[in-house]
């Protein structure tokens, strides 16, 4: 073979080499990078890290195409700060906190990683962004703020002699926190009034809803965090007592509330992957607004209005998207 031969198909096998190399570069370069991270395992939150993955899923990311990570902090604020470290450390394409505090963890920690909250009741209060507007920063994201005036038309529906609504609730939750003191501007217009017991620690819940016996004709549960993660506990207390509880997360009302009309969370997690999804195709989190979950539903529990002395009107159950026996 001559030398000039030989110097061709070395050529041509470099060529050959760098092309299946770029090849190779392409492909790991269409590989995502989605973390995603929870302040604590419960069926709301579980149900919109499902919804994210599925929308992931649906639209072609998934499988070798996908690098999908999920980690709990397991009600810990300071082990949500070291799972935002890590995850920030890793550089993934966009990072989705389900609930307050993780969110709040992670915004703190990064201006340069996109960024999608979820499960956030106020993300203003929170400072996740300075308005439900587009933030112009690397941060958006879905609320699942209820209108407050709906939840309390309910608890007149069901507990119409009411004077006085309850509420546990951890006072280091800023979402928490916004929703009491709305309802300390919003329940005198109904002639009621709140009272507040605090539970800042998940093992705080029976001697929190224990103090509100005698004190209060029903108990009001938004999506706190400490709450959910311990809601048998304060149903307990309810039903020894014979008081209603009643919610803004449905899933309440599966493990023991006498009704909740709320944000369907497998939804609101779809709704927070489409943003996800308009990401990693190439629009900037700081140019999509944040939203607000768009599907209201009323879930009954008849046998939970019995154990907690409430008589369920008709017209209400029949209204109900689901009566959970």
């Amino acid at each position: 073979m001559h030398a000039s031969s030989t110097r061709r198909h070395l050529l041509n096998a470099t060529a050959a080499a760098l092309l299946g190399f770029g090849l190779l570069a392409g492909a790991q370069a269409q590989v995502k990078s989605v973390a995603v991270t929870a302040i604590v395992e419960h069926p709301s939150l579980d149900a919109i890290r499902d919804g994210v993955k599925a929308v992931l899923e649906e639209n072609g990311f998934k499988g070798d195409k996908l690098k999908w990570q999920y980690q709990s902090a397991q009600g810990n604020t300071a082990t949500a700060a070291q799972i935002a470290r890590k995850f920030i450390g890793e550089k993934p394409d966009v990072i989705v906190p389900i609930a307050t505090p993780s969110a709040q963890a992670v915004v703190s920690a990064t201006k340069e990683i996109a960024v999608v909250y979820s499960g956030v009741t106020d993300p203003v209060a929170a400072q996740l962004v300075k308005s439900m507007d587009a933030s112009g920063t690397n941060v958006t994201g879905v609320s699942d703020a209820v209108a407050l005036a709906d939840q309390i038309e309910l608890i007149k529906k069901i507990v119409p002699n009411a004077k006085r609504v309850g509420m546990v609730y951890n006072p280091g939750e800023a979402n928490s926190v916004s929703v009491a003191q709305e309802l300390k501007r919003l329940l005198p217009q109904y002639g009621l009034e709140l009272v507040e017991s605090n539970a800042p620690r998940t093992v705080d819940i029976t001697a929190a809803t224990r103090n509100l016996v005698g004190k209060v004709d029903v108990i009001y549960t938004n999506s706190d965090n400490n709450v959910f993660s311990a809601l048998e506990a304060l149903i307990k207390v309810a039903n020894e007592a014979k008081i209603p509880v009643i919610s803004s997360v449905t899933d309440a009302v599966k493990r023991g509330a006498t009704a909740a009309l709320g944000i369907d969370y497998y939804d609101l997690g779809r709704q927070s992957g489409q943003m996800v999804v308009r990401i990693l195709n190439g629009e900037k989190p700081g140019a999509i607004p944040s939203e607000t979950g768009k599907k209201l539903e009323l879930f009954i529990n008849p046998g939970a209005a019995k154990n907690q002395g409430a008589t369920l009107p008709e017209d209400l159950v029949k209204s109900a998207k689901e009566v959970v026996q």
